[in-house]
């Protein structure tokens, strides 16, 4: 007895085991958070190279726009010739244009009866601007026998734009009258209408100056498409009148066909009627 007296003395208590649930379930979150953080650090890494290759392909394409766009000029030059002897090309051009036609009043469509020539000149690196001249024979509107308007981004990639000032004859600037708008449905309203000319003194928003970039975007590199463009929607719509024309020949074959049935019964049923009567 004593023994075992002595014995349950000298025995230690047994550890009793504290849960480490939760205390896993934190280790686990901060091992994601690690690795997360691991693969965000690897992906800011990823994106400069990406980055770095992009900036790499644009010096590339510069360079090649740079070298077509020298490549080019004889060809626009001999262009502008061929041109030159169209009467009234580039004013046709305009119209035919549904957001340059939106900005011509009548007068405006009379003025620009003297344009002879547009020009588009990128400068030669390019990315920092571009000059659309317009090209006059002598008139009763202006002096001017050439008219610009410049597009400049700088250093800094802010947007300006500077033009030549227009020298009106007395009575003539169509800037300073209220103008009716031309024919073919103009979206602005009888005294809301300014003239094309406005354009030129305008430099409230070079940055997004949307008429600019339409001549040089899109009319400049063929404005054929334009001065034709007249005649195409005429020609569709000769084919549609000949498709309907069609149509109602084919109906009137149709109907000649079904009477020709109606008078085939007829006569069927006369031949039947008289054997019933012999």
């Amino acid at each position: 007895m004593r023994n075992l007296l002595k014995a349950s003395k000298m025995a230690t208590p047994a550890k009793v085991t504290k849960p480490e649930g939760k205390n896993n379930h934190e280790a686990a979150d901060e091992q994601a958070d690690k690795e997360q953080q691991e693969a965000i650090e690897q992906i800011d890494e990823v994106q400069n190279e990406i980055d770095r290759l992009n900036e790499q392909a644009s010096e590339e394409i510069l360079k090649v726009e740079q070298k077509y766009n020298k490549l080019r000029q004889p060809y626009f030059q001999k262009r502008s010739d061929l041109i030159a002897k169209i009467p009234n090309f580039w004013v046709t051009a305009f119209v035919n244009h549904p957001q340059v036609s939106a900005l011509l009043n009548e007068e405006d469509e009379e003025a620009l009866q003297f344009l002879t020539k547009v020009e588009v000149q990128e400068f030669e690196d390019i990315k920092s601007g571009y000059k659309i001249n317009f090209h006059f024979d002598s008139n009763q509107y202006f002096e001017n026998e050439v008219i610009s308007k410049e597009f400049h981004l700088n250093d800094t990639g802010e947007p300006s734009s500077k033009s030549t000032p227009i020298k009106w004859k007395a009575g003539k600037d169509l800037t300073k009258k209220s103008s009716t708008p031309s024919k073919g449905g103009r979206k602005r309203n009888l005294e809301e209408q300014e003239s094309f000319f406005c354009w030129f003194s305008d430099h409230g928003d070079a940055g997004a100056d949307e008429l600019g970039e339409v001549i040089k975007d899109d009319i400049w590199p063929n404005p054929l498409q334009y001065y034709l463009a007249s005649e195409i929607e005429e020609d569709g719509g000769d084919d549609d009148l000949d498709e309907e024309g069609l149509m109602d020949e084919e109906e009137g074959d149709e109907d000649d066909f079904e009477g020709e049935d109606d008078d085939g019964e007829d006569d069927e049923g006369g031949e039947d009627e008289g054997e019933d009567e012999g």
